[in-house]
């Protein structure tokens, strides 16, 4: 009797770790971001300034609606290295028609979330139906995309814009940067998607187990198809917000955006292995490294150093999804 006694001991005391352990995992990032958070502040109380929180967020916005559709593309076990050559290509054929008098503000918009949307759908037929790696389909988009924008500009900025255009990346509203608000209403239509429609089945079913989801009649190819159109749409709507911010269209904007995004998506949780991630996890994981960032301009750290820092940061993401895998 004493032994059994003993034995459910044991059992209990495992499984209580075991449970430790998993939400360790799972909540590790939250607990890193309040840690870093609570540091910074005793470090440099203008950290929790309204204005300094409001320019974190603003200063993430770009980063973290890339994000959301590089993180649907990673849960189907792809990746996308495309998306800050796609922001400078959407960013000066938008520029273009965004001077003053010349078009109505919905055309520059639309005419950039087409060309988004287009090299989104060019990466996905080069993957679902050309059977190319994903690595390989995007980094051609992403010399393309630079080329095709050097091209298109001369490789001059464009200037120039009406104000209703450089509204979008420097407007405010009831005292909230415009590009807030544009990231909350991309997140809830992404988090929607993702956990409350047929498609964010299909995409996690697809990470999960591609050829089980085959079996199962979903079309594999259909849905990688719409998943990197629609990360290529992101990634537009990304562009045009960064022109209007900076008043040009840059053929250079966008450098290292793509691995930003990636980063971003990991630290929040979405596993390389395909199958996991979440919208608000992108959005912590791109707050961990704007909260980085800013702290260490508070404190004068040198940008080198940030550089370090945020790579040890995206290690350390990638170390806790492979436990949460074992």
């Amino acid at each position: 009797m004493m032994e059994k006694d003993v034995l459910s001991e044991t059992q209990k005391g495992v499984k209580s770790r075991v449970k430790l352990a998993s939400n360790i995992q799972r909540y590790g990032m939250v607990l890193v971001f309040f840690l870093m958070v609570t540091i910074i502040t005793i470090l440099s109380p203008r950290f929790l300034d309204p204005r300094n929180l409001l320019n974190v967020v603003r200063q993430i916005s770009i980063i973290s609606i890339v994000g959301f559709g590089v993180t649907m593309v990673i849960i189907t076990t792809g990746i996308d290295l495309s998306s800050g050559s796609v922001i400078a290509l959407v960013s000066v054929v938008t520029a273009s028609l965004a001077h003053p008098n010349q078009y109505p503000l919905i055309i520059p918009i639309l005419v950039g979330l087409l060309v988004g949307g287009i090299t989104g759908l060019i990466n996905g037929t080069l993957i679902a139906i050309g059977k190319l790696p994903a690595f390989i389909a995007t980094l051609g988009m992403m010399i393309t995309a630079r080329g095709l924008a050097l091209i298109y500009s001369d490789g001059r900025p464009i200037t120039n814009f009406s104000e209703s255009f450089n509204f979008l990346g420097q407007g405010y509203l009831f005292g909230v940067p415009f590009p807030i608000y544009v990231l909350a209403l991309t997140a809830l239509i992404s988090h929607i998607i993702l956990k409350h429609t047929k498609f964010g089945k299909y995409v996690y079913a697809i990470g999960g187990n591609e050829q089980a989801a085959i079996i199962s009649g979903i079309d594999v190819v259909k849905y990688k198809i719409l998943v990197y159109t629609y990360a290529g749409i992101m990634t537009a709507i990304a562009g045009i917000l960064l022109t209007s911010r900076l008043s040009a269209g840059q053929p250079t904007a966008g450098v290292g955006y793509e691995l930003d995004a990636i980063a971003a998506a990991v630290i929040g949780g979405t596993s390389l292995n395909g199958g996991i991630g979440t919208i608000p996890g992108t959005i912590l994981g791109a707050l961990i490294m704007g909260t980085l960032n800013n702290g260490l301009d508070l404190l004068h750290v040198s940008a080198y150093w940030q550089q370090v820092v945020k790579g040890f940061i995206i290690v350390g993401a990638v170390l806790m999804d492979k436990q949460r895998r074992i």
